[in-house]
């Protein structure tokens, strides 16, 4: 199973920090398992409206939306952040 993990926004939007999931059949990468969740409930497309405010990691690597996915991966939603030192 998949295991996809939700951060802040994101999570608030979900109303769950993190689920384990089977991939549907076709579910082959990142925009479908997105395109997935949006028909599933109105807070999955609220989270998932506007991705240019959508980061996602798969197995803790930053990818792009046409990543490849597979049942045993993490798959991480996050928005943009920035960091470093002031």
């Amino acid at each position: 199973m998949a295991h996809l993990l939700y951060f802040a926004l994101i999570r608030e939007q979900i109303g769950h920090p993190e689920e384990q999931m089977s991939l549907p059949p076709g579910v082959t990468t990142v925009q479908k398992l997105i395109d997935h969740l949006r028909s599933c409930n109105d807070h999955y497309a609220r989270a998932f409206a506007d991705m240019q405010k959508v980061r996602v990691a798969v197995n803790e690597e930053y990818v792009s939306l046409h990543h490849p996915i597979s049942a045993n991966d993490e798959i991480a939603f996050f928005p943009p952040m920035t960091g470093g030192r002031l």
